[in-house]
């Protein structure tokens, strides 16, 4: 049986949480879901250019754990812009830091 998985901390809630391609309609598109420990895995990384080690830390996992997170966001991110897809940024397992 596997360990149950703990709470991912996140700074903060991402301002928008939908994107689309412009000129297209919604119900044309497929969509991809983001989660927020993934945008903030983006954010850590990409953003505040922190290493892996130092935003693993904020996020209160381990290394190996932020990897994982960080490359599934960056799969799906790069899925979406080649494909035309809608990204929706919704659910997963987190809690905002205080």
């Amino acid at each position: 049986m596997p360990r149950p998985c703990r709470c991912r901390r996140i700074g903060q809630q991402p301002r928008c949480t939908y994107f689309k391609p412009a000129g297209q309609r919604l119900k044309n598109l497929t969509e991809i879901q983001l989660t927020f420990e993934e945008i903030e895995a983006i954010r850590l990384h990409d953003i505040q250019e922190l290493t892996e080690e130092q935003a693993a830390k904020k996020m209160q996992v381990s290394r190996s754990t932020f990897h994982r997170v960080l490359v599934s966001a960056q799969k799906k991110i790069a899925q979406a812009l080649i494909n035309g897809s809608a990204i929706k940024v919704d659910g997963g397992n987190y809690r905002l830091k205080k």
